[in-house]
């Protein structure tokens, strides 16, 4: 079963929100259509059990993987360049679906 693993969010005040925002550092990065200019909810993080699963799921629900992202990010379904294999996807309302099998420095696994 998939849990919530993070929610990243994007801000242009960085030193008053510290504790709770992410700014990236390019457009590329973000996202074109946010930009690192851009202030909300950027992606919402799930670790999941079956990569090959979820993105079967996310395909029949008319979700696509987010190639430019992953690309800028240098990662992607099969590329561990950041100890890490994660994939994001087009989501609902403009926020993108982050999903991994091994979770995000500083999360727990499935067992928690």
């Amino acid at each position: 079963m998939a849990k919530i693993k993070h929610i990243a969010l994007s801000t242009q005040d960085v030193d008053k929100t510290a504790k709770f925002y992410l700014n990236f550092k390019s457009d590329a990065v973000a996202g074109v259509e946010r930009g690192k200019g851009w202030s909300g909810i950027h992606h919402i993080g799930f670790q999941v059990e079956s990569l090959e699963a979820i993105a079967e799921r996310l395909a029949a629900a008319g979700s696509e993987p987010r190639h430019d992202v992953n690309q800028a990010l240098g990662v992607g379904y099969g590329r561990q360049e950041h100890g890490n294999v994660e994939v994001k996807y087009n989501g609902p309302d403009g926020v993108m679906v982050d999903v991994s099998e091994t979770g995000w420095v500083g999360t727990s696994g499935f067992d928690v």
